[in-house]
């Protein structure tokens, strides 16, 4: 049955990290659609795009960064293709729901709540950097506040709806929990649910075991069967988290946005590379992986044919 099949999102290259960090990390157009493709072939059901400028590797949210990897993934693979909506926390929201709004995807992500989104910590490992924005970047993540106001959050619903995308509905703390029961109290979002839930970012919910375990509960006690959950795990907690969220019955997501490692000390050398990991601790749970068609059913989304690209 495909509802009892684990879906892998690849969140393939983000806006977290900047080129300094990793040589792996995908920066051009070319880079992010080849990674796209091979984590899909990998056995990721879902890839989870960001765009970046292709000389200096900063986040690029216009939709023209996005178009040509997004019809070359498309092309290639059955995947289904999810469009960033949070962008960079540098970004206002009429700039960040652009490329959903205009390619009409069948998943775009919405962040449920403002927060701090402490990146400077990256300052301690990394000290030299290739490109003039990325220091400042990360330094200014000690005043900066991802902004995702109630406000934001409808405009970004009402804007994606009438596309008929659905969401993956990312969620660093459980007050975005109680953010989410709202909106759809409103009537603004339908399910069911695709619940991202995010570990270990600093300014957000932890990554102990009995934090993931107080996302999940909260989570069934709101949703009931509305809801399909998935977890994300920042850094050196990516695989820690997928293993226990799998186990509980949860799906996955893995990608160099969340985390550079695939091991202590061990650049990953491909998103694919992440994914495989994540598949072997799945099947080696007695588990089975969803395909892209799979995935679509379980969410029931509208199909890769009514897409804007």
């Amino acid at each position: 049955m495909a509802s009892s099949k684990v879906i892998i999102t690849c969140a393939v290259t983000g806006a977290i990290h900047t080129p300094s960090m990793s040589p792996y990390l995908p920066i051009t157009a070319q880079e992010i659609a080849d990674a796209a493709i091979e984590a899909a072939e990998a056995g990721a059901a879902i890839v989870h795009l960001h765009a970046r400028d292709p000389q200096t590797g900063k986040p690029d949210q216009r939709p023209e960064a996005f178009a040509p990897f997004l019809q070359v993934i498309k092309q290639r693979s059955n995947c289904v293709i999810n469009i960033t909506t949070g962008g960079a926390p540098t970004m206002l929201v009429d700039e960040r729901v652009r490329p959903a709004q205009h390619f009409s995807p069948e998943v775009a992500s919405l962040n449920m709540g403002s927060m701090n989104f402490g990146l400077y910590p990256m300052l301690n490992r990394f000290k030299t950097f290739k490109h003039e924005w990325e220091k400042p970047y990360l330094e200014g993540s000690t005043d900066r506040i991802f902004r995702n106001t109630f406000q934001d959050i409808e405009y970004i619903l009402t804007t994606c709806t009438e596309n008929g995308t659905r969401f993956e509905i990312e969620c660093y703390d459980i007050g975005h929990l109680y953010t989410l029961a709202h909106f759809v109290e409103r009537g603004l979002i339908k399910p069911p649910f695709f619940v991202q839930s995010v570990f270990g970012l600093l300014g957000g919910i932890g990554p102990h075991p009995e934090d993931v375990m107080h996302m999940k509960r909260t989570a069934d006690r709101l949703f009931g069967n509305d809801y399909r959950w998935s977890v994300l795990g920042a850094g050196r907690n990516q695989m820690p988290i997928a293993a226990m969220a799998a186990a509980m019955g949860g799906n996955v997501r893995v990608g160099l946005e969340d985390s550079l490692w695939s091991g202590r000390g061990r650049l990953a050398q491909s998103n694919a590379e992440q994914v495989r990991t994540a598949r072997a601790i799945i099947e080696n749970l007695g588990l089975e992986i969803a395909t892209p068609d799979e995935a679509r059913d379980i969410l029931q989304l509208k199909g890769a044919d009514k897409v804007g690209f």
